[in-house]
């Protein structure tokens, strides 16, 4: 388990009481985000001296040779970070013979993110996090994390994920704003391209400045916001109903629009209790998407008190089900056919009732949030 699902895992369980030393990140520049701005045109960069998911820390000195550089604040999570991963990448590939430098710097502290922010993706924006999505993607540029001040992103304005910053030889800024016209379909104004090529090209940037678009950066200041997102998911109430064949049926047609996660477990089932945590958490990730999640107990009608308990221990506030008949056969052809018995099994089911997902024993939660953030989009 990596120290960000860790993390995540005692979020879910510690409740306000337990984040509220938290709630104030300890090293933040004490900035008021309210008033930020970014760069003037003209200004020299900030230097720097932030770690990276190679293992290395890195300063501007680091890309002295680069004819141009481009530093672009951007992020695990956001829907729009995500939708410019890959054009990042190629344009790094692209101007790294041509002298320019790239640098991707994560703005955002881990801790002010609440878990429905987290709809589209399958990590979040800790440096654990940010290694994981790193590999994932093969990215080919430094990829630094600023989230623990702050104190960089302050001073560059980084007003939003992906944010770019364009400097020419003399680290003098010369563009700013959005990556281009369009998260999806046909570019028809590539403006970070466009001020490369100028640069390049030794003439003036066209245009200096645009809007950027994406998500906010998530200031440290958003941490009691957090715990108090998170208080308000641990207040839900929790419910156990009961479900025949005719609903496990129902269920497993899925004439809804929603992909439909469905666990089963029991409570004398120590990897079942054990996963838990991590559908809560699936839940509250992805409940704003076309998502559902649902559990079924198959314990004895007679415990039901038990797994009642064991779901309001773990906040499980999503639609769970005991299930009355105790002929498992008839739930595996009810639900699904493949399911060799054994408990826990997982399944995804697509609107219309195909299985798109299946696992029986413990999930690899990232694994199947990857399967989720994939299915469900991670863009806009």
């Amino acid at each position: 388990m990596s120290n960000s699902q860790l993390n995540r895992r005692q979020l879910l369980h510690s409740g306000i009481a337990g984040l509220g030393a938290v709630a104030i990140a300890p090293n933040f520049a004490k900035a008021d985000p309210a008033g930020l701005k970014p760069l003037e045109i003209g200004a020299k960069a900030p230097d720097f001296s932030l770690p990276g998911v190679d293992g290395k820390n890195y300063q501007i000195s680091d890309f002295k040779e680069a004819q141009v550089l481009a530093v672009i604040f951007t992020c695990n999570h956001c829907p729009t970070a995500q939708a410019y991963e890959k054009r990042i990448i190629d344009l790094t590939a692209h101007y790294k013979a041509k002298g320019v430098a790239v640098v991707c710097i994560s703005p955002n502290d881990d801790k002010a993110l609440r878990l429905d922010e987290l709809g589209y993706t399958d990590v979040s924006d800790s440096m654990a996090d940010m290694k994981i999505r790193a590999a994932d993607q093969k990215f080919n540029f430094p990829y630094l994390y600023d989230g623990e001040n702050q104190k960089v992103s302050f001073a560059y304005g980084a007003l939003a994920t992906p944010h770019v910053f364009v400097f020419d030889k003399n680290r003098q800024l010369q563009y700013h704003g959005r990556f281009d016209d369009t998260e999806t379909g046909p570019v028809k104004t590539p403006d970070t391209i466009h001020a490369i090529e100028a640069l390049l090209a030794g003439k003036s940037v066209p245009v200096a400045i645009t809007r950027v678009r994406g998500c906010s950066t998530k200031w440290s200041d958003k941490r009691a916001s957090a715990v108090e997102h998170l208080a308000k998911c641990d207040a839900e109430p929790v419910g156990l109903e009961k479900a025949d064949l005719t609903i496990i049926k129902n269920l497993a047609k899925n004439e809804t629009k929603k992909y439909r996660l469905i666990n089963l477990w029991a409570t004398w089932c120590g990897p079942c209790v054990a996963e838990m945590p991590e559908f809560v958490l699936i839940n509250r990730m992805y409940r704003n998407r076309d998502f559902e999640m649902i559990t079924i107990s198959v314990d004895k009608p007679e415990d039901r008190s038990k797994a009642l308990e064991a779901l309001k221990k773990h906040h499980a506030s999503n639609l769970n089900f005991l299930f009355t008949n105790e002929d498992q056969d008839a739930l595996a052809e009810a639900l699904d056919k493949a399911w060799p018995g054994p408990v826990p099994h997982t399944v995804l089911i697509a609107p219309g009732g195909k299985i798109i997902y299946r696992k029986t024993g413990e999930i690899d939660a990232l694994a199947l949030r990857r399967v989720l953030a994939d299915t469900l989009g991670r863009t806009h």
